[in-house]
């Protein structure tokens, strides 16, 4: 019976239809793949071989899977990707980058949990397309299961890889969100744009912790957003000073792009950012107690990482603060409470007020961050 429907049906016009609907939904990019990545097989091994997964043991033991769609979901053929804006209105990266006080959080962790938003527009696709093609069989996907997303989104026509191994694409930078619907529908696909950064490395000299270990290549274990996100045991200490105010992820890699003075600013509501988090000072967090925590992250994507690991990058962000009689009273107030995890930084964060204090610290990463900042505010002025 699906043959049948399948043989009567004209596929391009389906396609047109599929794209229509996405755009329909609140995508501002859909785009057709194939599910041959052979091509990335091999820098998956490598990348894993490498141990630059760290601890995120879920990327190891699913091997090529990742790479290999039909075996995730058998039956599947082509892949639509879509692309959704997340950059909210004021962003204002450089003021909150460089005031110490200030909490920053990556933009894209703002609003409400981005993995409901696009599945549930995704299922919704998937169920207009059965609607004209019985048999049709699809299975939604938002950065939750072993798919290489921007692999399949370059194939898809939607942008390309750049060296910080984020898509980019020429019309509206990186600040956006992907999406995966896996179907059975042998459509006619997209074709994959050309790589247009050239010989710009800005994004591998404008990481603090030097995390872009060669041009499409992350070492997780020095990325801030691994390290503030994934990571559930202690910051290593050499990386500390280097996170400087960040408490949930980092977009200097993005921040840094010359791609994005192109990118639009989102019209989906539910990116709007919530309680205030775009705009609150270190101490004001640091006092939340956990069940303060979880409401005001209730369906953000940072209640993820737990309350624990939010005290932890806190304490750290508050040992990198300007020197506060508030912050080191607050420190010690804490200390008490803190489980030995947070403890720990909390004890760092101390000793670095009271070098503070004394003028002894040696700011790490603050001529970058400062550099950085004069960046965004020449070729970002809107966001700045």
């Amino acid at each position: 019976m699906y043959m049948s429907t399948l043989q009567s049906i004209d596929l391009v016009n389906l396609v047109d239809d599929i794209k229509a609907w996405a755009v329909a939904l609140g995508f501002q990019q859909v785009g057709i793949s194939d599910i041959d990545l052979s091509q990335h097989e091999y820098a998956l091994q490598q990348w894993l071989d490498n141990q630059y997964h760290g601890e995120m043991d879920y990327m190891a033991s699913h091997g090529m899977k990742r790479a290999r769609p039909a075996e995730l979901v058998p039956g599947t053929v082509r892949v639509i990707s879509v692309r959704m804006d997340y950059l909210p209105p004021d962003a204002s990266f450089a003021r909150h980058l460089k005031d110490g006080d200030i909490a920053y959080i990556s933009r894209y962790a703002l609003g409400r949990d981005y993995h409901k938003v696009l599945r549930k527009k995704l299922k919704q696709l998937g169920e207009q397309i059965s609607e004209r093609l019985a048999g049709t069989q699809y299975r939604p996907f938002v950065d939750s299961a072993p798919v290489l997303e921007h692999a399949i989104a370059e194939k898809a026509g939607l942008g390309w890889i750049g060296k910080h191994s984020l898509l980019i694409n020429k019309e509206a930078g990186s600040w956006f969100f992907l999406g995966e619907l896996f179907v059975n529908i042998p459509l006619p696909t997209d074709s994959a744009p050309d790589n247009d950064c050239g010989k710009c490395v800005a994004c591998m000299k404008i990481c603090p912790t030097n995390a872009i270990v060669a041009p499409y290549t992350v070492d997780a274990r020095r990325c801030i957003s691994y390290l503030t996100i994934e990571l559930k045991g202690a910051i290593p200490e050499e990386f500390r000073p280097l996170i400087g105010n960040r408490i949930y992820g980092c977009d200097d890699c993005q921040l840094i792009c010359p791609w994005n003075k192109y990118a639009p600013i989102t019209n989906e509501a539910d990116f709007t950012p919530r309680q205030q988090l775009d705009d609150i000072s270190l101490l004001a967090l640091f006092d939340w107690d956990e069940q303060a925590f979880l409401d005001n992250t209730a369906g953000s994507p940072i209640r993820r990482i737990g309350y624990e690991s939010w005290q932890r990058n806190i304490a750290t962000a508050l040992g990198n603060a300007p020197y506060s009689d508030e912050i080191l009273q607050n420190l010690n107030k804490r200390l008490a409470t803190a489980s030995p995890l947070v403890g720990e930084h909390i004890q760092w964060a101390i000793a670095q007020q009271t070098l503070r204090k004394s003028q002894q610290v040696i700011v790490v990463g603050e001529r970058l961050t400062a550099r950085l900042v004069r960046s965004i505010e020449k070729g970002l002025p809107r966001d700045a």
